[in-house]
């Protein structure tokens, strides 16, 4: 009979009981929705911001008394883009409500109506816009916001890695959303952002338009202790036993990072048969296989960067958390070439997001990566 692994390593929600703790965070959270205050919520990429909005979402007072919408800015560039992602992403909620819903939606989207088609042998209506058909993405924006709006339930909007919106190159966006999200007295919203510094200084910052207009919500690794419960607990339930020790030198390596920790139980998982014990001295075997299979898209990756990035990125892998990486001893140590060269690379990987920083620390944001480039070189 086939085993269901249960420590999920997609985006998808598959219920509160593979779902590990957040207690605090997901009361916070719900507490906030229900009583009408916007969230920021700041987190490393991959330490469960999606799945702890997933699970607030589906919880029953939030669930039954809201509509949820989420988009994930990351892959945006412009304004248009994030407004044909929002447009797509609630008219996908109404394929299934008829065509009054539709009719609804069109009388006040004015502005995306050449999108909106009526198949021939259905009678329904479909959505299928094309970038260039948003000539005005201020008046879409103000369309769709009026149409949440006029909701029959309040709206809960969750927008992910929002700080992506500083790079757009319209320079008002930020102003223009802070405008449109005071004005709403139906629709909530939940900003989440990786960038920790930039998200701060959004919503920190006396100058920025959003400054303390949202409840702060930072997400840190689970405790040590509720994880090696919910993942022996999992073990258990299939008939496998999981070694403390093993589970704690997975949380140890990855110091707690939710995706990373998740991904190699999901390997460990599949490893131990019904019967059999995990234990701590295959954990480095697991890893090594992990990395092996994404050792092609890695190597393409790095293959991209030009030689001075390439070069830096490889000394940071080396050390793990690296200190003071423009200063002439790590330059001389790692062979790179002067300190203004390495400030420009450093500032074009973390912009990629594939550096991050941590006060004075820098280190490979993928810790897969990170692994790989260190042995690999």
């Amino acid at each position: 009979m086939l085993q269901f692994n249960p420590f999920i390593i997609t985006s998808d929600y598959y219920g509160p009981d593979f779902f590990c703790d957040r207690n605090e965070e997901t009361e916070i959270l719900e507490r906030n929705i229900l009583n009408g205050r916007n969230t920021v919520l700041i987190s490393s990429r991959r330490m469960g911001k999606s799945g702890l909005i997933a699970h607030v979402f589906n919880r029953e007072l939030v669930k039954t008394n809201f509509k949820t919408f989420t988009i994930d800015l990351f892959p945006t560039s412009s304004l248009s883009e994030m407004i044909l992602l929002l447009a797509k992403n609630i008219t996908g909620e109404l394929k299934s409500k008829g065509n009054k819903i539709w009719e609804s939606f069109l009388s006040i989207v004015k502005s995306l109506r050449p999108g909106f088609k009526i198949d021939p042998l259905t009678g329904q209506f479909t959505f299928d816009i094309s970038l260039g058909e948003i000539s005005k993405p201020a008046d879409s924006l103000e369309e769709i916001f009026n149409y949440l709006e006029a909701s029959d339930r309040p709206c809960l909007i969750a927008i992910d890695e929002f700080q992506q919106i500083a790079e757009y190159p319209e320079h008002n966006v930020t102003e223009l959303l802070r405008t449109y999200v005071q004005k709403c007295k139906h629709t909530w919203f939940i900003f989440a952002g990786s960038d920790r510094r930039m998200m701060e200084k959004m919503f920190n910052n006396p100058s920025e338009p959003f400054y303390m207009s949202c409840s702060p919500l930072y997400l840190d690794a689970i405790p040590y202790e509720r994880y090696l419960v919910f993942a022996k607990q999992h073990f258990a339930a299939t008939g496998k036993n999981l070694e403390e020790d093993c589970f704690r030198h997975i949380y140890e390596l990855f110091e707690g990072h939710t995706w990373y920790v998740q991904r190699t139980l999901n390997e460990l998982f599949d490893w131990t048969n019904p019967g059999e014990t995990a234990r701590m001295d295959i954990v480095p075997d697991v890893v090594t296989y992990i990395i092996k299979t994404y050792a092609r898209t890695f190597q393409e990756q790095v293959n991209m960067f030009p030689e001075s990035q390439k070069r830096l990125l490889i000394a940071i892998a080396k050390e793990g958390k690296a200190e003071r990486v423009t200063s002439a001893a790590f330059c001389n140590r790692h062979f790179l070439k002067s300190p203004s060269t390495v400030q420009s690379a450093l500032r074009a990987l973390h912009e990629k997001g594939i550096v991050r920083r941590d006060g004075n620390t820098y280190s490979i944001t993928n810790r897969f990566l990170g692994s790989w480039l260190a042995k690999e070189y």
